[in-house]
């Protein structure tokens, strides 16, 4: 959970420019499943079946980041939808209207980086068509290229970034160029899986997982999905990145942990 440390703002909107970046916190949906085996330890081992979907903004003095984008918007205001046998989603207010609150429209974003393209980090992707996108060369090319091999990527929902202006990584990138906002390389659940670290600072250093762990109990047990793409590059980097907590003095969130996002404020309230 947060440390005491926790500082949030309430949003002005004032015009002045961002002195470090601004990080805005969103709903953007939930999963629930009736059987999380899938995920790489028993049923038994945790009574948590429901996942926060969130997706994130950052605010800097040189451009706004989308880090992930949630359920894919043909599920807002549809209720609880059971989309597969045990698996239950349900998605109540779209980004793009929670954006509006703090006066923020899809082409004002610059750029976007998805954890990855699994469908609940990519449903809203396609709306931001002015964005640069930021990702792993062995992500595009799973995502883009060679789809047919990766069918856990639903190709429809995000198939428009494929017209977006890109940047291909190669590894760690500073995205603003003075380590505030660092995507760190973390394959593993998918081919370019990445983190992303943020320098904040009155917050301090702050680590969003993707879904390098979706539960408290997955980093507990290093444990692997088994729907994971390779899971010795998973566990090298987990290693990488709990280097990093260490090394950084950083705060982990791992992105998908509901009781975590009980206890965080969403935007229009924002953590600098």
């Amino acid at each position: 959970f947060p440390p005491k440390r926790q500082i949030l703002r309430l949003d002005s909107r004032v015009t002045h420019e961002v002195s470090g970046p601004r990080l805005y916190i969103f709903d953007c949906g939930s999963i629930r499943f009736e059987d999380v085996s899938n995920f790489g330890f028993s049923n038994d081992q945790t009574d948590v079946r429901e996942l926060f979907v969130p997706c994130y903004l950052i605010e800097h003095d040189k451009g706004r980041l989308l880090w992930d984008s949630g359920l894919p918007l043909s599920l807002v205001g549809q209720g609880k939808i059971t989309v597969r046998s045990g698996m239950e989603q349900f998605y109540e207010r779209s980004l793009l209207e929670q954006l509006k609150e703090i006066d923020v429209r899809p082409e004002m974003v610059n750029f976007i980086a998805l954890s990855h393209m699994h469908f609940d980090h990519v449903g809203a992707a396609k709306e931001f068509k002015q964005a640069k996108l930021l990702i792993q060369q062995p992500e595009f090319e799973a995502a883009f290229t060679n789809v047919a091999d990766f069918p856990i990527f639903d190709f429809s929902v995000y198939k428009e970034l494929k017209n977006n202006k890109r940047q291909i990584l190669n590894g760690d990138f500073d995205v603003f160029g003075d380590g505030s906002v660092m995507i760190v390389n973390a394959p593993g659940h998918t081919p370019g899986h990445q983190v992303l670290l943020l320098r904040l600072k009155n917050y301090g250093p702050l680590l969003l997982s993707g879904d390098l762990y979706h539960f408290v109990k997955s980093r507990e047990l290093k444990a692997i999905p088994s729907f994971n793409i390779d899971a010795e590059q998973t566990l090298r980097s987990m290693e990488k990145i709990e280097k990093i907590i260490t090394s950084e003095k950083a705060t982990l969130w791992i992105e998908h942990n509901l009781a975590l996002a009980k206890t965080l404020n969403l935007a229009p309230a924002f953590y600098d």
